[in-house]
Order: C-alpha cells, then sequence, then structure tokens
C-alpha cells in the first residue's frame, strides 16, 4: 500500500529534494513526502480509493502536478515524475555563448565484435553558439574538436584511431560543425542542420537537440545547459577500415553514436580561471 514514484531531471538526474504533495478531490492534503538521495518516494501510508492530485515541487524547479488513481489496494504508483529547471522552457538570452569545455563531455560510442560497446570522447574542444534576439530558429553554433584528442581508455587502441585508417589526424588535425538552420520540433526540443567536416570530408548532419534550462552559475556568470545527440556512419567520411572475423562479425561497428552534453556561458569568452 501507499505511494510510490521517481523524481527526475529532464537529462535524467535525480532529484533528491523533492516534496510530493498529494491531495484528494475536496483539495484537501493527505499525503507529504520526500524524495530520497536516488529521487524515489516510497509512502507507506494507506489511501482510499478513488482519484487523487500528485503536486511535486523542489527548490529550483519549476513544480508538475498530476493525476492519481488509488486502487482497491490502497497503492498509488506514480512512475516517473519530470521535473524542468525554474524557468526551464525559457530560452537563453540572445547573443554569445561560450561552451565550457570544463563542463561539457563530446562522446561516442561504437559497437565492439557485435556484442557490446567501446565508449570514446574527445578531450580538446571549443565553440560557440549565437542565440539569436528575433527568431530563435536563426541562431547559430560552431565548433571545432581537436581529432587528436581522442581517448577511448586504452593506448595502443587510441593510437590506431589516430592513424590514417581512421582519423588520420595527422592530415586532418580538426574536426568541425557549423549550422546552418534550426528547427523546433517540442517546446525544449530541436533539429540543429549543419555540416560536419571529419577526415577531410564535409556531409550534413542534424542534431537531435535537447534544452535543459539556463541558471545562473557561483562565478556570478550565467549558463545554459544542451544535449545533442547524432549517429554518424564511418564510411560516410570515408572510413572503412575494418577486421571481419570468422564469424563475419565486424570487429568494430559502422555506426557511432554521438552524445554531446554542453554546458555554455553567457559572453563572447570564458570567465578567467
Amino acid at each position: 500500500m501507499g505511494l510510490t514514484a521517481k523524481i527526475r531531471t529532464r537529462d535524467g538526474w535525480a532529484v533528491s529534494h523533492a516534496v510530493v504533495t498529494v491531495t484528494d478531490m475536496t483539495g484537501t492534503q493527505v499525503l507529504r513526502a520526500e524524495a530520497d538521495a536516488e529521487g524515489a518516494v516510497r509512502d507507506t501510508t494507506e489511501l482510499a480509493p478513488g482519484a487523487y492530485t500528485v503536486i511535486v515541487t523542489a527548490v529550483g524547479y519549476a513544480p508538475a502536478a498530476c493525476s492519481a488513481i488509488v486502487t482497491a489496494s490502497g497503492r498509488a504508483e506514480i512512475g516517473a515524475v519530470t521535473l524542468a529547471r525554474q524557468g526551464g522552457t525559457e530560452l537563453p538570452p540572445p547573443g554569445p555563448w561560450t561552451i565550457d569545455p570544463a563542463h561539457s563531455s563530446v562522446a561516442a560510442v561504437a559497437q565492439h565484435l557485435g556484442i557490446s560497446s567501446v565508449h570514446g570522447r574527445f578531450t580538446d574542444f571549443g565553440g560557440t553558439i549565437e542565440i539569436a534576439p528575433d527568431d530563435v530558429a536563426k541562431s547559430r553554433v560552431e565548433a571545432v574538436i581537436k581529432a587528436g584528442s581522442i581517448d577511448t581508455g586504452n593506448g595502443m587502441r587510441d593510437t590506431h584511431l589516430r592513424s590514417g585508417d581512421f582519423l588520420d589526424v595527422e592530415t586532418h588535425p580538426e574536426i568541425t560543425y557549423r549550422s546552418t538552420g534550426l528547427t523546433q520540433v517540442g517546446p525544449d526540443r530541436w533539429t540543429v542542420h549543419g555540416e560536419l567536416s571529419l577526415h577531410g570530408v564535409v556531409r550534413e548532419v542534424d542534431l537531435d537537440l535537447a534544452y535543459l534550462g539556463t541558471g545562473a552559475d557561483p562565478w556570478g556568470g550565467t549558463r545554459a545547459a544542451f544535449r545533442a545527440t547524432a549517429e554518424l556512419h564511418r564510411e560516410d567520411f570515408a572510413m572503412n577500415y575494418n577486421q571481419v572475423l570468422q564469424a563475419g562479425i565486424a570487429a568494430i561497428g559502422t555506426t557511432l553514436k554521438v552524445q554531446l552534453d554542453i554546458q555554455a556561458v553567457q559572453g563572447d569568452c570564458l570567465p578567467a580561471a
């Protein structure tokens, strides 16, 4: 019996300080519970069967409300409740923003042996975002990644990835992305259209972008957070190397799943360290 729920941010993190309040159809509060360190709510208070309103609040987040039906067992399973940062649906203020590499990541995952994944990241990158003042769809982003900064946690594999079989970093030291357009697909979801230059080949690549919110930082600045994903195919960028095992399975998959977790600082430069 009782109520269970999981409170999460839009990018999947637990909100450990969330408070869940349940009211009946008359507006009378019948239950109040706090989330634990994992963002989970497990309250054993017995509730009478019927319809209830569930309100979830947390400092720094916009409140969320939903309906719940308590069954004859006295149990209400709310499931996952997503909280947005306070003001998170408001777009970042217009003007220049600078990507903060220290609080961002550029990662990629490839299949290995057809049964597992190899995770890698680039450690040296930077970029700028320009939020257009009148029409946000005219906003722009540019980013540069140093190809030689690839890191998969294995020195021998990283050396191979830097070679002519893959990134060929001596000939093509930089990977660049320049946006060409922006299409809104939801309240905080966008498709970024752009051109990716990789291994000397330029291709149109769309990014699926989630805007996670804007807020003040401890250093007196303002930051905006984004998460973007894309799928790339190595053959599109003339990286055709592969080792095929006896079973006909490629040692390294040809599809790369890319995830960008970006934190940008308002202004045309990063704050002094």
